[in-house]
């Protein structure tokens, strides 16, 4: 089987296998931003699962600005203490268990930071948000602050080599802060930063560059890119092929491929506004299990470095057909490594049984409730956030010791989720103070 083929990184790791536990927020850090013994309950369980490669949810390099309130933030303003390294230490030892390897996902939530977090959201420009008003309108930094960043990655990216950690990602997908700078929708500085792509790629290549400098050359770096925003005027696809070529430069070990920001969440099987591809790479992108695959292959005839997609694989015969058609190196599974965290392990045994879509049985249907183009399109919002909130609940449940809940519905998960939400927060702000 091609999934059970080690692959060997340009810096001379090798991973077991091509099946990649990919990034999923967790949310259990606790009151000062600190990794805790959940991280490796979850994390151990995903290490005993059998994927070759296990990625972190958002580690923070910026306690100011999170993407939620339960994140752990490596602050070099405010370096870890000794029960913080020691937390992160038992993280990474029992997430590497089972002989894989763990990789930290280092990000900046930039101006996706919700009202709740951080009052003053920090990005390229001040382009907000308009998601319900649940975004405060962000502050452009300053040249000597996006300096300050990329060293921030670089003393983030150091503090998970020493801790234990096998490798690190780069978050430039999604909309947040390294993503933000290579939009030109919300990025419109006219400094060295803004403007043309490879200003607007400036920020993510110094960034790669001081965690090469800062780790050495036999620790795995990646990165993670858009394949297209998927909005009018934003990073499109052909954008993303000239940065996949600028960092053939830098000899990064792994690309993962994904796609779209919270204003346009593909990642979550959201169609919303028009992407920037041709409509029949996007119809047939939606027909397929993977949701960017066609992007993948374009992008794979120009990158010089190992390929993950990310979005949509539920079948091991889909992925082997993947993998034995050279258009990735690597696949990542998200969702379905929430309840099944043994999926990889049975598919590498030769199980063929699909992983379960447990978002199609927890669908609301609007034809029970109301009529009308924007009542449909409310019920079509909360099915795709109302689902994301029931996988959030699971790993939540799981970090805890208490097993999955496979009846917990989802219009309850989601309104569990954001009064879990807003407590954390408040026990974040409280700590903060003190």
């Amino acid at each position: 089987m091609y999934m059970s083929r080690s692959l060997t990184l340009p810096c001379g790791a090798e991973l077991p296998n091509r099946l990649c536990k990919a990034a999923m927020t967790e949310g259990v850090a606790d009151e000062r931003l600190r990794a805790t013994d959940r991280h490796a309950e979850l994390y151990g369980q995903w290490s005993d699962g059998g994927a070759g490669l296990l990625l972190t949810g958002n580690v923070m390099i910026d306690r100011r600005v999170l993407e939620r309130p339960g994140n752990v933030a490596i602050d070099r303003s405010s370096p870890p203490d000794d029960t913080a390294r020691a937390a992160l230490r038992r993280w990474a030892q029992a997430g590497t268990r089972g002989g894989n390897h763990l990789w930290m996902q280092i990000s900046h939530a930039g101006r996706q930071s919700p009202r709740y977090v951080t009052g003053e959201p920090l990005a390229p420009s001040e382009v907000g948000l308009k998601i319900l008003g649940n975004y405060a309108r962000p502050r452009a930094l300053r040249d000597e602050e996006i300096r300050d960043f990329i060293e921030r990655f670089a003393f983030a990216a150091e503090v998970a080599r020493d801790s234990g950690f096998t490798g690190v990602q780069v978050h430039a997908a999604h909309g947040y802060l390294l993503s933000s700078f290579l939009s030109p929708e919300t990025n419109r500085r006219t400094d060295e930063w803004g403007g043309s792509l490879e200003n607007r790629a400036r920020m993510l290549l110094e960034t790669v560059r001081a965690i090469r400098r800062t780790v050495g050359p036999d620790f795995p770096i990646a990165v993670k890119l858009n394949s297209d925003d998927f909005r009018k005027g934003g990073f499109s696809h052909e954008d993303c092929l000239q940065v996949v070529e600028l960092l053939n430069a830098e000899g990064i070990d792994l690309l993962e491929i994904s796609g779209g920001t919270y204003e346009q969440p593909r990642l979550l099987g959201f169609e919303g506004q028009e992407a920037s591809v041709d409509p029949n790479t996007r119809e047939s992108t939606r027909k397929r299990e993977a949701y960017f695959i066609d992007y993948a292959q374009s992008i794979r005839r120009i990158a010089t470095m190992p390929l993950m997609v990310t979005g949509g694989f539920r079948t091991p015969a889909f992925v082997e057909e993947v993998l034995a058609a050279g258009h990735c190196d690597v696949v990542g599974l998200g969702r379905p490594m929430t309840t099944d965290m043994d999926l990889p392990k049975r598919w590498l045994a030769g199980e063929e049984a699909p992983a379960i879509r447990h978002e199609q049985r927890l669908k609301l249907s609007d034809r029970r409730w109301l009529s009308g183009a924007s009542p449909i399109f409310f019920f079509k919002i909360l099915n795709i956030f109302g689902a994301q909130a029931w996988y959030y609940q699971q790993l939540q449940r799981i970090a805890a010791g208490r097993g999955a809940d496979m009846k917990m519905g989802l219009l309850g998960a989601f309104l569990r989720y954001q009064l879990d939400e807003l407590s954390t927060a408040w026990r974040v702000r409280r700590a903060a103070k003190r």
